[in-house]
């Protein structure tokens, strides 16, 4: 059995025969995973292993786990600063914030995989126009070139981890104050003044980056359909105009910036026609068991493909990770991130 193109959630810390029927359909691919399924590490662990033994080739295993306020996990994980405070450092230290990002991606990457999970959503590298509360201070900084030199940092520590990397939302969200998951953005600039959102991706993608996940925003003066079904924005621009070749996940489908397609079927018919690999649905699973019912075979070879390399490869125990000299600079690296500044206190 291949990997289909759907991604799904499940509702507890443990698989329900529901869950287990659901993910042995061939249409599904992979898992995504929340806060409310995660209890304690050994739960988390016995749970991954649970979804892997289902199906071969296993499905991927997934979640938000960027750092800041979006860190699905976070007892016995490491918390993860935000990306703009990684950004704030940019400018005093840049070879530091590096530093630090690259440590921040691999920490993050070898905790998950450690426990079992193939793949974080992660870095953001929209832009911090100080307009998009939903993306806010999960970006990096508002300068295109630090955004690059922050995220490709971040993807590298990913990658010795043994994670890939995904950098959203394309072609980016943080220049409309409407949130995607309540409303549909429209970004109403020309594509010209779209130039410093694509800088990072050209980046990103000459330093092989394995996957993207697309906006569901509007840029009217481009096209009328949200980017994540946009066949101009992912087959004319990302893969012809940028050369991206890896994989390309939509957005989740069930968020409102999302409906304006129609009912879910349509909305995951438009967003693989467009060009999408992957479609997560996400909290709805009646959303989910219509889908299955409704849209027949849709799987596409190349897109199999392209999904099957975002599996992780960890490297050993969770164990034998925190006994690591790595594990402990890098925890150290971060920890000393958090820390409050000193308090100067001032004569007179």
């Amino acid at each position: 059995m291949t990997l289909g193109p759907l991604m799904v959630d499940i509702a507890g810390a443990a698989l329900s025969d529901e869950d287990r029927e659901v993910l042995s359909h061939p249409l599904i691919g992979g898992v995504i995973l929340f806060t409310r399924n995660f209890a304690s590490i050994e739960q988390l662990t016995a749970l991954t292993r649970d979804i892997r033994a289902l199906r071969t080739p296993a499905l991927l295993i997934a979640v938000d786990h960027e750092g800041g306020r979006v860190q699905r996990f976070r007892k016995d994980f490491t918390v993860l600063p935000s990306m703009r405070l990684i950004g704030r450092r940019y400018a005093e230290q840049p070879q530091a914030a590096r530093e630090l990002a690259k440590d921040c991606g691999w920490l993050m990457a070898a905790e998950l995989l450690a426990v079992g999970i193939d793949l974080s959503f992660a870095p953001v590298v929209d832009l911090d126009y100080g307009a998009s509360t939903v993306i806010g201070d999960r970006a990096f900084h508002r300068n295109p070139a630090v955004v690059a030199d922050l995220a490709i940092a971040f993807m590298h520590g990913m990658r010795d981890a043994g994670m890939m990397a995904t950098a959203k939302h394309f072609p980016g969200h943080g220049a409309v104050v409407a949130d995607s998951h309540v409303a549909l953005p429209v970004d109403r600039r020309a594509y010209a003044d779209l130039s410093d959102d694509l800088i990072p991706y050209r980046r990103l993608i000459d330093n092989a980056l394995p996957s993207i996940m697309m906006a569901h925003v509007v840029y009217e003066q481009v096209d009328a359909l949200p980017a994540s079904f946009s066949a101009r924005w992912i087959q004319q621009e990302l893969r012809g105009r940028l050369g991206f070749s890896g994989a390309v996940f939509s957005d989740d489908l069930t968020m409102e910036g999302a409906s304006v397609v129609g009912d879910m079927p349509a909305r995951v018919r438009k967003a693989l026609a467009a060009g999408c690999d992957m479609t997560p649905i996400c909290n709805n699973r009646p959303a989910v068991l219509a889908t299955l019912t409704a849209l027949g075979d849709v799987r596409d070879p190349v897109s199999q493909m392209r999904v099957a390399r975002m599996r992780g490869h960890g490297q050993g125990t969770r164990e034998a990770l925190i006994a690591s000299t790595h594990w402990r600079r890098c925890q150290h690296s971060i920890a000393q991130c958090l820390a409050p500044p000193p308090l100067e206190l001032k004569g007179g």
